[in-house]
């Protein structure tokens, strides 16, 4: 392996540790009680909805480019599959950030109880801003 590739897979690796970091950091946090609860469940289903209906929606298209590319002389079943691969792991990368960014929004208002520094912490490293 070159060093393009090690620096690549370690950069790779620590982005997913620092994500991790921060998620459990966040959702440690108090997620407010009573009717913020209720309407942070309402949209986290209409979250998971909208995402759910993307997601088949970029299945049809990633399928025929799966096909298209495997197809292709130059570049054959091995690009395809790694096509495919990358596909799937940016929907789920897609899939978590939209869960934990929702789950961030009530903690965020959770912690604004208390002043807008403390809030402003939370929806930064919830992914609410950016």
């Amino acid at each position: 392996m070159n060093s393009t590739v090690i620096f690549a897979l370690l950069s790779g690796a620590a982005a997913i540790g620092y994500g991790i970091y921060l998620t459990r950091s966040i959702l440690a946090l108090p997620a407010g009680e009573g009717k913020m609860i209720g309407i942070a469940k309402a949209i986290q289903e209409g979250a998971r909805a909208y995402i759910n209906r993307q997601n088949k929606t970029v299945l049809v298209i990633g399928l025929v480019l799966f096909v298209v590319i495997g197809l292709v002389p130059g570049l054959g079943w091995l690009s395809a599959i790694g096509f495919m691969i990358g596909a799937l792991l940016s929907a789920l990368a897609g899939y978590i950030g939209m869960s934990v960014a929702v789950r961030a929004n009530v903690r965020t208002t959770e912690a604004a109880k208390t002043g807008l520094a403390k809030a402003l912490d939370v929806a930064v490293k919830g992914g609410a801003v950016t």
